[in-house]
């Protein structure tokens, strides 16, 4: 079965930091480029994150810039999203995307991408 499965989303403090998962099975990560989306409750969908196939370009949402970090080890088929100094603004449903078309358009094309993973929630509260 080919499959995204986010994982590590949690309750957080505001301040705090928290490292999501994607992992891929039934398919390789190596030739594509992989995103993480957010959705916050009555919200839309924002693009917080890309990466390259070979990791090597990475793009931000303003709102998240120098706050996250997006890294991918292919050897494991896993991509990470490290988010640190997290606000309550911050909570949503975390999820991740690959399609092969890289980096430059990905904040508006969830619905193009060729994988999508079910999400992983993310709270932050005191």
């Amino acid at each position: 079965q080919l499959q995204l499965v986010e994982s590590g989303g949690a309750l957080v403090p505001p301040g705090g930091s928290l490292r999501v998962s994607c992992a891929a099975s039934g398919f390789t990560l190596d030739y594509y480029a992989i995103a993480w989306f957010r959705q916050a409750p009555g919200k839309e969908r924002e693009g917080v994150s890309c990466i390259g196939p070979n990791g090597r370009s990475t793009v931000y949402a303003d709102s998240v810039k120098g706050r996250f970090t997006i890294s991918r080890d292919n050897a494991k088929n896993t991509v990470y999203l490290q988010m640190n100094m997290l606000q309550p603004e911050d909570t949503a449903v975390y999820s991740c995307a690959a399609w092969g078309l890289g980096c430059t358009y990905y904040s508006g094309s969830y619905y193009s991408m060729d994988y999508r993973g079910k999400g992983t929630l993310v709270t932050v509260s005191s």
